[in-house]
């Protein structure tokens, strides 16, 4: 062990000694950029494309352009670069991530790769964690870009799909995450190659890289629309979860957070709904929404996990304590919540497209990004991203006085400490920003303060609009701001006049958070530049985190010490190394449900790509796609063939050949039993096979225009890869549902979960093969036919996505002999039997 850090104290010594060289020769370039004439700067980007045009590598521009954008940025801006900040900003042009402390200058060191990476011509894109921060950034910076000639862009979520692609278009785009992911699968989700907004993905600098590649990466982006399922029920369950006694009826397991009902609660709720048996296979559907109307009742907390506003559930991200629009919480745990708090109870959706960031982000040909606190996370990084975590030295030494934490028996003692220090602080003028966990923390110590008469400000989910200048004006004389945990954040907190003699910016925590990050972020906002600067967490043995990991022992320390409840405090190092203890059990919890997001989304991934890459290829395509459809039709066919030829040739099922033949390509009685007798099984393949051809040929003649066939192929295709597609993600949304329960039978559900999600894209594929050939085959060939967008993440009404007349809908299947259960189905689904017909009523 001992080896181990003493050989990675020395490689990040050795990588720094590295940065420190190339920062050096960047320098030897600034006497000459500073004598040269606006014009003569500015002309240097032509040159460097020409350069990069002839092979010249973006690593030996390097030195010379970040030379550039140095003096660019003296001129435009009145900033230059400290060394430090051309070491980070090397380190982010090698794909990595350079951690460096708040007030460091983070934006104006991502300004040299940004250009630098430009200059290809493929774009780059920047990625903040809000709006606010993409539009302050893309004007601020903007300026510099566009005096050195490059184009920059801003994707708003408010912008037209125009707009967008306007942004995108441009040499820089500045966005949020969500709306980078958001427009990917709606690009994928399009039928015309001119509705697509975005290019291929190649450079991403993405600032505080740790909250939007580890926060949020347990969150995967969905687009979804409605599905019909019974809102009363919702209420029902709410009306009789209410009813029930905790320990009682249902028991809590706090250190995981789930809730069951006990016997007594299930013999209640068979009374309540008249069952003989809750978990009859005739009660799935009842159970289920029991089960959410109990997690909404007693697991998700007001004010905590959600607000309700003009009677709407918002759901409060526990990361950065911001309202998450748009997002509604899975599997019918949202209608439950609306159930529980008497608002209007919305549709439940059907997902249409989904990816995990982690799976997004790693489709960029390099991604780097930055932020102040990601070492904590520097194996996630690296296993995750292919990303190297580089610490920075900071331009002025550190002068914060970071308290060692204090320890409060009940909540109450600890909010009537915190409230005391911070009034006796604020009557000295030194301003205080306060940092709580919830926004139910953050009303309660703002009332607190309401009493002691200490004017304040209060930053949270609830008016998240005005914090940036909330955030700004925090290091004001006298000011006191509670902020929700990092609301603000990418703001710098500036002191003002006379603040350093008072001490500075002093930043409480009214709680450890269950990441370590979060608190050195917190602490971070404290002593940015050298500044002075204080820190002191308060924490209860009523803390969620303590209640949840590590109390007893502390608990037990407390006894020992015998002191008066009212008088009951520990400050010590011993307290605060369990507590990061406590932090690095749940840290390792939350990445490994990180991780296994990825692992059950990479399943997802491989047929994602698949499908999308298939789809453009029949979006751009500008020949005739009878080479894909004909082999789409001979599959097909082949499949057919051989689940009707099993065995001895006596036992063939000629005559349900007929039928599928009938059924799939040709008019009913085109073929007879007579004509598929005496052949063998390729022979049959190859008979039928040419049946199709010459009906292919015979349909196609009646298109007046290469142009306008391969318009009703697109058409085709596209229909029917969309509703199967779509179906597709929802059957597998619902299996990765279920699949958790195998674990009671010594099963690994990963493994179940591939295996089978395996067997239905291939079955998803014969299903889609097989619709393909017979809309082409059986349907009237049309000119001047349009595309349809099938999936647009909005209420679809039924049957609107198939157009095919009911004279063509499925007929009954007629069988003479047993299908075997993992043949396929003779309906031509391209299912197996089991899955298809062959399911019990």
């Amino acid at each position: 062990m001992a080896n181990f850090l003493k050989n990675l104290i020395e490689n990040d010594k050795k990588e720094l000694k590295r940065l420190g060289h190339i920062a050096d020769k960047i320098d030897t370039f600034a006497e000459k950029m500073s004598t040269l004439s606006d014009e003569e700067l500015q002309a240097k980007t032509d040159e460097f494309r020409g350069r990069y045009k002839k092979g010249e590598t973006l690593d030996e521009l390097l030195p010379e352009a970040f030379a550039v954008v140095r003096e660019a940025a003296k001129r435009v801006l009145g900033l230059f670069p400290y060394k430090v900040q051309l070491m980070g900003g090397i380190v982010l042009h090698d794909g990595n991530i350079p951690e460096m402390k708040t007030g460091e200058g983070k934006t104006l060191t991502a300004t040299m790769p940004v250009y630098l990476n430009a200059l290809s011509g493929e774009g780059v894109h920047v990625v903040t964690v809000n709006e606010y921060l993409s539009t302050r950034d893309a004007s601020e910076m903007g300026e510099l870009y566009n005096f050195l000639g490059l184009t920059v862009g801003l994707n708003l979520n408010s912008k037209t799909a125009e707009e967008k692609r306007e942004a995108y278009a441009c040499d820089i785009t500045y966005s949020t995450n969500n709306e980078l992911g958001f427009d990917y699968l709606r690009d994928n989700m399009v039928v015309y190659r001119n509705q697509m907004v975005q290019r291929p993905l190649n450079f991403a600098v993405v600032d505080e890289v740790d909250s939007i590649l580890i926060d949020e990466a347990r969150t995967p982006l969905i687009i979804s629309g409605q599905a019909e399922k019974s809102t009363a029920m919702y209420n029902r369950a709410d009306n009789f979860i209410k009813t029930l006694i905790a320990d009682e009826d249902y028991k809590i397991d706090v250190q995981s957070k789930t809730i069951s009902l006990t016997e007594a609660g299930i013999t209640k709720a068979e009374k309540h709904f008249n069952l003989d048996n809750l978990y009859d296979i005739t009660n799935t559907s009842l159970t289920h929404y029991l089960d959410q109307s109990l997690r909404a009742n007693y697991i998700m907390i007001k004010d905590i996990d959600y607000v309700v506003q003009e009677g709407k559930v918002l759901i409060v991200d526990q990361f950065t304590g911001r309202i998450m629009d748009g997002r509604r919480y899975s599997d019918g745990l949202h209608q439950a919540i609306e159930a529980k708090e008497g608002v209007e109870i919305e549709d439940e959706t059907k997902t249409l497209a989904n990816i995990t960031f982690q799976n997004y982000f790693r489709m960029y040909k390099k991604l780097s990004g930055m932020t102040g606190t990601a070492k904590t996370e520097e194996e996630e990084f690296r296993e995750i991203y292919n990303m190297q975590v580089i610490q920075i030295p900071t331009n002025r030494e550190i002068a914060r006085i970071d308290n060692q934490d204090l320890l409060y028996p009940t909540l109450t003692s600890k909010f009537k400490a915190v409230v005391k220090d911070i009034k006796a602080r604020h009557e000295l003028g030194q301003p205080i920003l306060v940092g709580t966990v919830a926004v139910e923390t953050s009303e309660l110590l703002s009332q607190m303060l309401n009493e002691a008469n200490v004017p304040h400000e209060v930053l949270n989910a609830k008016n998240h609009f005005k914090e940036a200048e909330i955030i700004m004006n925090a290091g004001q004389m006298g000011s006191v701001t509670i902020a929700t945990n990092m609301a603000g954040r990418g703001t710098d907190i500036r002191l003002g006049y006379g603040v350093k003699e008072v001490g500075g910016l002093c930043v409480i925590g009214t709680e450890r958070h269950e990441s370590r990050r979060i608190d050195n972020q917190l602490r971070g906002r404290a002593g940015r530049q050298g500044d002075p600067g204080e820190t002191q967490f308060y924490l209860s043995l009523e803390d969620d985190l303590m209640k949840r990991f590590g109390s007893e022992r502390i608990k037990v320390f407390l006894e020992r010490m015998n002191l008066e409840e009212e008088d009951a405090v520990i400050q010590s190092k011993m307290l605060t190394k369990q507590v990061e203890g406590a932090q690095k059990r749940v840290e390792g919890n939350n990445y490994d449900t990180r991780k296994n997001v990825l692992q059950y989304d990479d399943v997802m991934r491989e047929q994602r790509e698949v499908i999308y890459r298939q789809r453009y290829q029949v979006i751009t395509a500008e020949e005739d796609l009878t080479s894909v459809l004909l082999g789409m039709v001979e599959r097909t066919i082949e499949r057919y063939v051989e689940s009707h030829t099993q065995g001895e040739k006596k036992d063939w099922n000629l005559e349900g050949l007929v039928d599928f033949v009938g059924s799939a390509i040709t008019h009913e009685d085109a073929i007879s039993k007579d004509d598929l007798e005496n052949r063998t099984a390729d022979e049959l393949k190859a008979f039928i096979f040419t049946k199709a051809k010459e009906i292919y040929e015979e349909k196609v003649a009646v298109i007046d225009s290469p142009e306008q066939l391969l318009e009703f192929q697109k058409v085709v295709i596209l229909r029917v890869v969309d509703m199967k597609w779509t179906d597709h993600i929802d059957a597998m949304d619902q299996l990765r549902e279920s699949i958790g329960l195998r674990a009671y039978g010594q099963n690994n559900p990963l493994v179940d979960y591939q295996t089978e999600g395996y067997q239905m894209f291939i079955d998803m594929v014969g299903s889609i093969e097989y619709e393909v050939t017979r809309l082409f085959m059986k349907a009237e060939m049309r000119q001047n036919v349009q595309r349809e967008q099938v999936a647009k993440g909005e209420p679809v009404q039924p049957n609107e996505q198939d157009h095919v007349s009911s004279s063509e809908k499925q007929q009954p299947i007629h069988v003479d002999k047993p299908v075997g259960r993992n043949d396929l189905c003779p309906c031509g689904s391209g299912k197996k039997y089991k899955n298809c017909h062959g399911k019990p009523v």
